[in-house]
């Protein structure tokens, strides 16, 4: 019900981040690695995040991200409310993978809420990303867009990984 009220379908495999659309969370990577890894997997991606009003950077940020999605109909993002609990709960729930790519982080908590929920999580170095991912058991840590794009053609290609 939470992906119809958004407008995300279920066709296919959901990539999701959820971040402030900031420069510091990447998301022109995020966006980068998702067309990298679609020339060998079909996906959706999602970034859903706030921020953006009363932000110049995060408008900035989400008209590029805006500008890179309305040439790929398979690229949703997504502006939530700060009290967007159940939209969040919903994407991550449906989610095939999370990609927590940020440039600088601290703890990183939609790493540990996805990993909850029995997701796996493609993260950066940053924070404390990479001691909350158990590598190789609930995700990978990468140090570059091609290496988020590998390991989601990974994942998608290996279900039982």
């Amino acid at each position: 019900q939470v992906l119809d009220r958004l407008g995300v379908p279920q066709d296919k495999p959901i990539l999701l981040q959820v971040a402030p659309f900031a420069r510091t969370k990447d998301p022109m990577g995020v966006i980068q690695a998702y067309r990298l890894a679609k020339k060998y997997v079909d996906c959706r991606l999602v970034l859903a995040g706030g921020g953006a009003a009363d932000n110049p950077e995060g408008s900035a940020v989400l008209a590029e991200v805006r500008a890179a999605a309305a040439r790929d109909p398979d690229i949703h993002p997504l502006v939530l409310p700060p009290d967007a609990a159940v939209e969040i709960n919903g994407l991550q729930r449906a989610a095939a993978i999370v990609v927590q790519k940020p440039l600088q982080e601290d703890f990183g908590l939609t790493v540990a809420e996805a990993m909850w929920k029995g997701k796996p999580v493609i993260g950066s170095f940053a924070g404390g990303i990479p001691v909350q991912i158990i590598f190789e058991v609930t995700g990978f840590t990468v140090n570059s867009i091609e290496g988020a794009a590998f390991r989601i053609r990974q994942l998608l290609q290996n279900p039982d990984l």
